[in-house]
């Protein structure tokens, strides 16, 4: 026994006049309960795009004698009695119908559910879903009544869907309202051109959700979701790659020539070699930069892989051209330790200034005047780069730290610093390996530069997870040991929630605990996001000279800290942060001379935490964080340009991606702005799914 039939056979048949699409069916909203709402379905369009998260498979149906003790199935039988009964504490009701089928007689059990009684008649046909128990009951999970006008069995028999539920809305009836959505499942638009489906092998729309809804066969449910998944893999890649077009061949740049002035004579006086990453960055970069086409480079790098100095050789680039460049950090404390890096490498012989919240009003209108008549061609800071009186002269180049951290408005906001209608080149930095999938969707629009390989010095850090009174006393003690031998140590606390208040507070309060007990008599300070910014420089500062011995600390330093000396990272409740945010932690050690080592309290067998304690590879960690928390959460990307994906799942379908990447650039090179009549609709959905600008952004 089936479900229903085909879908050729439940669908409408149509003329062709009125079977095209009718898109204003899709607009009219769905009579139903409030909480609806809450799923984000206001309309029949609505409804049809939430897509069911599994399908139970029912379309064995079984008769009564041929079912084991606790065995699952569904069965259809005749009603022959019905009776409620009280259960033991008189306020539950039990009702028990007499059934039977070819095979023999069976006793239907309900608990608590009284009203059932009303709907099972004497020699009424019904098909029941649940297990067979003791002395012959069949106690039903689902139930429905086979009706004599041919009627289709929703719940209890076929592949039948279960669909994403809340309060005040069951599954059953999503999956009710849904059946009565099937036929307007025909008045939806075909956004793919008829070559690329052809090529793929993708079924149109309209089938595609009417199989992944309500599927006949497995296979119809996957190449269903194969075909939703790559529709929106495509129109995201597309709307990636116009956006990349948008910035390419829109706004102007103004070329940077490697004039050699500045930056080899600053090259020649660095105490160190540049890796081969370096050097190949620098080459992909100087490159960028001598085009009118405004540079758009991603630099992704290990924790300590030199991305700083990358950085600095472009922005001295910038300033060998007359041209001034800007380095925008998420944070003031990571504002001040890029100033104080940059400053070093510098070696004092080009200004380079800092301009954050915490500057003073006359420091503020000083720097000001020199960035606006072009005095001050080096600066640092943070949102406070991009407040309206801040104005640039000659603003060329501008250096984005942890961009993922900065809101799209946000980099706009910088990038209309310079002058004259030009765009700056940008470089945007992230210490956070991005696997291939991500870099693909929400860094499409962005050339990238890898930097793999670590300068010379930097130490592998051991890594151990441990819990319990016992593995916390010898923490301790070794951490007393390594600065008994004159190294330092980092304790950082946990994320509680989202909350800089809340991780200041616990921080504040682990501070006073370790430095009157486990670490008495050693020199504590403390850091967090909510302290004065010169109590926080004074902290950072007794820290970086060794005059403390221990720094007490929120995940503000995970970027952007450089203590050579530090040899121990300890982190407090280990499970509450993501693979990559540990990563970059853990890189806050074994930059000097000395073996390090990383401690994690928390549970030795949590998957993130034995991937971090066995894997030293950011970018292989990337990837295990991407398959254990999913797309959405790494990097908090869908605050920062990655969608949420309804159909797509990443990184299973990175294939899937890849191919409509290739597909998508065919298409744009063909056509740049889908201005083709073949292309309108695909134009529209790319435009209404992701608000991507097509065209050139006029100058």
């Amino acid at each position: 026994m089936r479900a229903f039939a085909s879908t050729k056979e439940l669908l409408p048949q149509a003329d062709p006049i009125r079977s095209y699409p009718r898109p204003s069916l899709l607009d009219e909203p769905v009579e139903g309960p409030k909480a609806l709402e809450k799923l984000g379905i206001r309309t029949w369009g609505d409804l049809i795009e939430h897509l069911p998260h599994a399908h139970r498979d029912r379309r064995d149906v079984r008769l009564i004698g041929q079912l084991a003790l606790g065995e699952e199935a569904t069965v259809a039988v005749a009603v022959r009695s019905v009776t409620v009964r009280p259960m033991r504490d008189r306020r539950r009701k039990r009702v028990e119908a007499r059934v039977f089928d070819e095979s023999g007689p069976a006793l239907a059990v309900w608990f608590n559910q009284p009203w059932i009684a009303r709907q099972l008649g004497e020699g009424a046909a019904v098909l029941l879903h649940g297990k067979l128990r003791r002395r012959g009951e069949f106690w039903v999970t689902e139930f429905e009544t086979l009706s004599s006008d041919g009627g289709v069995p929703l719940h209890t028999v076929g592949l039948v869907p279960v669909h994403p539920a809340t309060e005040g809305i069951s599954a059953s009836k999503l999956r009710e309202l849904m059946w009565e959505a099937y036929p307007r499942m025909l008045a939806s638009i075909e956004p793919l051109p008829a070559r690329l489906r052809v090529a793929e092998r993708l079924p149109d729309r309209p089938a595609a959700l009417a199989a992944v809804h309500f599927p006949d066969r497995e296979q119809d449910e996957q190449g269903a979701r194969r075909r939703l998944a790559f529709e929106e893999l495509f129109l995201l890649q597309l709307a990636v790659a116009g956006r990349r077009r948008a910035r390419r061949e829109g706004r102007r740049a103004r070329p940077l020539e490697a004039r050699g002035a500045v930056v080899d004579r600053w090259r020649r006086s660095l105490p160190f070699e540049l890796t081969d990453d370096q050097v190949r960055a620098v080459a992909e970069i100087d490159a960028d930069l001598a085009q009118e086409r405004p540079m758009q480079r991603l630099l992704m790098g290990e924790v300590g892989s030199g991305k700083t100095v990358v950085a600095l050789h472009a922005m001295l680039r910038a300033l060998e051209n007359g041209a001034q460049a800007a380095l925008m950090a998420p944070t003031e404390t990571l504002a001040e330790q890029h100033h104080r890096t940059l400053d070093s490498l510098l070696g004092g012989a080009v200004a380079l200034e800092l301009l954050t919240g915490s500057t003073s009003a006359p420091r503020r209108r000083e720097l000001l005047g020199r960035l606006a008549d072009g005095q001050l061609g080096l600066v640092v800071g943070t949102h406070a780069l991009i407040e309206p009186p801040v104005d640039f002269r000659d603003l060329a180049l501008v250096v984005v730290d942890e961009q993922h951290r900065f809101g799209v408005r946000q980099r706009a906001a910088l990038d209309a610093k310079a002058p004259g209608g030009l765009a700056p080149h940008a470089l945007h930095m992230t210490a956070t390996p991005i696997p291939r999938t991500l870099s693909l969707t929400a860094y499409g629009d962005l050339d990238a530069t890898v930097l793999r390989t670590l300068p010379k010095g930097r130490r592998a850090v051991e890594t151990f997870v441990v819990d319990g009174a016992r593995a916390r006393a010898r923490a301790y003690e070794r951490i007393r040991e390594e600065i008994a031998a004159g190294r330092q140590c980092f304790v950082v606390c946990p994320l509680v929630e989202e909350s800089e208040a809340l991780q200041a507070k616990a921080a504040t309060v682990e501070f006073e605990r370790l430095r009157t007990t486990e670490f008495r008599g050693l020199r504590v300070e403390l850091i967090h996001g909510q302290l004065p910014s010169k109590r926080k420089g004074a902290a950072m500062e007794a820290f970086a000279s060794g005059e403390a011995d221990v720094l007490v600390a929120t995940s503000v330093i995970e970027v952007g800290i450089d203590v050579p000396n530090a040899t121990v990272m300890l982190i407090e409740a280990a499970e509450r942060y993501g693979l990559s945010q540990l990563h970059q932690l853990r890189g806050r050690v074994g930059r000097g001379e000395h073996e390090s080592l990383c401690i994690l309290f928390g549970d030795p067998k949590l998957p993130r935490l034995e991937a971090i304690a066995g894997e030293r590879d950011g970018f292989r960690l990337a990837e295990v964080d991407l398959e254990l928390r999913g797309a959405g959460d790494v990097l908090g990307t869908r605050q920062h340009g990655l969608p949420e994906f309804r159909v797509a799942r990443l990184p299973e379908d990175t294939e899937l991606l890849v191919r409509a990447r290739d597909h998508a650039d065919a298409v744009l090179l063909a056509d740049p702005g889908l201005r083709a009549p073949e292309h309108g609709l695909l134009r529209e959905a790319v435009v209404t799914r992701f608000g991507s600008e097509l065209d050139p952004i006029p100058a």
